[in-house]
C-alpha cells in the first residue's frame, strides 16, 4: 500500500509539473556541487568584502565578516592617493592589442599547420607543442637581450610584442581548424576566392570559438602577467596593474585597505568577460581536444 501511494504521488507529481521527480543520486550530487561552490566562493566573498573595510576592521581580531563601517572610500582614495587610472589604461591597452596580434598570428599559423600539406610540417608542429614545456624562466634572459637590442626596453610594444605568438594557441587552433571540412576550402578556390579571402571569409568565422578560448585566455594572461612588464616598464607611467599592486605591497606602510580595493577594480574587467563569453569557451574547449 505505501508503494502504490508513492508512485501514485509521483505520478501527480509528474503530470502537475510535467517533469520527472529527482532521484535521490540528482539530489546528492546537486547539494554535493552547491557545497563546494560555497566552499570555493568562500574566499573570494571575504576579499571583496575586505575591500570595503578600513584599517580597524582588517587588523580586528577575530575578524570580522562584515565591516564594521563600509568604507567605500577606499576605493576613490585608489584614484587620488595613486595614479590607477593609468596603470588601469596600460593594462587594457596592453591586454587589446597583446590579444588582437595573438589571434592573428596563431590563426596564420594553425590554418598553415592543418590545411596546407608542405616538407616538414609534422616536425614544425611537434617542435611548437615542445615549446610548450618550456618555462618562461628559462627564455626569459634572452628574450629580454633581443627586447633590449632592438630598443624596446620601456616601451609597450616591448610588452606586447614577445608574447603574440603561442603554442598554447596554435595548437589550440589547429585543432579546431582540422573540423572544418576541406572540401568546403576546395570548392572555395574552384569558385576563384583567394587565399586570403578563403581565410577571413570562410575558416575565420567557423573558427569563432576557438577564437574565443585562444581570445579569453590571451586576455587572462596578458591582464596578469607581472615578471615581463616588470623587466620592460622601466618607468611609473608604464606599469600595470599587477607590477602597481607589487609595488604597494612593498611600501614600507602597506595600505591593505586601498591595496584590497584596486584588486577588485582589477579583477572586473576579466569577471565580466568570463561571463559574457562562457558559452564559447565552453564549445571550442569542447571541439578542441582540451578535454
Amino acid at each position: 500500500m505505501r508503494s502504490l501511494k508513492l508512485s501514485s504521488s509521483k505520478q501527480k507529481w509528474t503530470s502537475a509539473s510535467g517533469k520527472r521527480p529527482p532521484t535521490r543520486a540528482e539530489i546528492l550530487r546537486t547539494t554535493f556541487l552547491t557545497v563546494m561552490m560555497l566552499i570555493i566562493l568562500a574566499p573570494v566573498v571575504w576579499f571583496v568584502l575586505s575591500s570595503f573595510k578600513d584599517i580597524t576592521d582588517l587588523s580586528s581580531r577575530p575578524p570580522k565578516i562584515l565591516p564594521t563601517h563600509w568604507a567605500f572610500e577606499n576605493y576613490t582614495e585608489a584614484f587620488k592617493m595613486y595614479n590607477y587610472k593609468q596603470y588601469f589604461m596600460n593594462s587594457v591597452f596592453i591586454t587589446s592589442v597583446a590579444t588582437v596580434l595573438t589571434l592573428v598570428i596563431n590563426s596564420m599559423a594553425a590554418y598553415a599547420f592543418s590545411k596546407y600539406n608542405f616538407r616538414g610540417r609534422d616536425g614544425l608542429f611537434v617542435m611548437t607543442l615542445a615549446m610548450i614545456m618550456i618555462p618562461l624562466q628559462v627564455i626569459l634572459i634572452p628574450i629580454y637581450l633581443v627586447v633590449s637590442s632592438l630598443g624596446l626596453v620601456n616601451t609597450y610594444w616591448g610588452m606586447i610584442i614577445p608574447a603574440a605568438a603561442t603554442p598554447t594557441g596554435v595548437f589550440i587552433l589547429r585543432q579546431y581548424m582540422l573540423t572544418i571540412p576541406d572540401e568546403l576550402i576546395e570548392s572555395a578556390r574552384i569558385d576563384g576566392a583567394g587565399e586570403f579571402r578563403i581565410f577571413a571569409r570562410i575558416v575565420l568565422p567557423l573558427a569563432r570559438p576557438a577564437l574565443a578560448v585562444v581570445a579569453i585566455f590571451s586576455i587572462l594572461w596578458r591582464w596578469n602577467d607581472f615578471i615581463w612588464p616588470l623587466l620592460i616598464a622601466q618607468d611609473e607611467k608604464l606599469y600595470t596593474l599587477p607590477v602597481a599592486l607589487a609595488l604597494l605591497n612593498g611600501q614600507l606602510v602597506v595600505p591593505y585597505n586601498i591595496v584590497l580595493a584596486m584588486s577588485v577594480m582589477s579583477i572586473i574587467p576579466v569577471l565580466f568577460m568570463f561571463v559574457f563569453m562562457q558559452r564559447q569557451i565552453i564549445q571550442g574547449i569542447a571541439q578542441t581536444g582540451l578535454k
